[in-house]
């Protein structure tokens, strides 16, 4: 049995694929690329749910979801005070749900700290999911993290079942590729040898930028097929459309960001078919 876009929803049960979306370097379009890139999944028919691993919150006011409401929010999960399930809130957006996050996140890594299981605390939270939303599971989970390779973005890593890597099209951009590829490699060694690169997004690019060609063609020579055919361009649109609680898809449908991330869903759908196959 398999759903409309052949993802074996059913025949998988209530396995979801885990993808989360990191880089310790800010400012990269990690957040909205996570927004966006399940809002896309969500209207080409997937079930999507975006755990906000971030302490900013911000993956969860983009989705509009107000800070009054967070009752239940992924530090309670990761604390142990609460299930994964308990947390998931629906969004405006049919088919996409969000795990909320906190400031409450930025103390539980001191919390946690001493716990044998502090690097499984998010695996075991996702694999509770089994018992939920069985008539309609989850296909994907997005993970978005915070901006540095803490014990937030571990655990992220080790429940996941590969990496998406935003990556701005600025000068620095290959430097700090490099160092998550390092962390990446460490994780897959020590915890989770199941973990592979996805996917590298360039983001935030502009083709009247010389510096934004060059990065582009330095990226695809050092991970050549690993990078997205699609690229994310500057979109002013696309920076605004989270201070009205909404992804740009439902800011405005046709402008050249949200149409980008349309067709990088269906890359990724593309490519989760390709692995399937092989």
């Amino acid at each position: 049995m398999t759903d409309r876009n052949g993802s074996e929803a059913g025949a998988r049960g209530v396995t979801p694929r885990v993808l989360v979306l990191a880089n310790q370097k800010g400012g990269v379009g990690k957040t909205t690329t996570a927004i966006n890139l399940g809002t896309a999944l969500a209207a080409i028919g997937e079930k999507v749910l975006i755990i906000d691993l971030d302490p900013q919150g911000n993956a969860s006011t983009g989705l509009g979801i107000d800070r009054k409401s967070r009752q239940v929010s992924t530090y309670h999960v990761l604390a142990g005070e609460a299930s994964l399930s308990e947390a998931i809130t629906e969004t405006v957006v049919p088919g996409l749900s969000v795990a909320p996050s906190t400031l409450d996140l930025l103390g539980v890594e001191l919390e946690i700290a001493h716990e044998r299981n502090r690097a499984h605390r998010l695996r075991s939270a996702i694999q509770s999911l089994s018992g939920f939303e069985v008539s309609e599971p989850f296909t994907y989970i997005l993970i978005d993290c915070p901006p540095s390779l803490n014990l937030l973005t571990i655990n992220a890593l080790v429940a996941a079942d590969a990496v998406l890597v935003p990556l701005q099209c600025e000068f620095f951009a290959l430097e700090g590729l490099s160092q998550l590829l390092k962390t990446v490699e460490q994780v897959r060694s020590a915890l989770n040898p199941e973990l592979s690169i996805h996917g590298v997004v360039l983001t935030m690019f502009d083709p009247r930028n010389n510096l934004s060609g060059q990065v582009v063609a330095d990226v695809r020579e050092f991970m050549g097929n690993k990078v997205y055919e699609t690229m994310i361009p500057r979109n002013v649109r696309v920076s605004e459309a989270p201070s009205h609680g909404k992804p740009v898809l439902l800011y405005d449908l046709k402008c050249a960001g949200s149409q980008a991330y349309l067709r990088l869903a269906s890359e990724v759908i593309q490519r989760e078919r390709a692995l399937r196959a092989a």
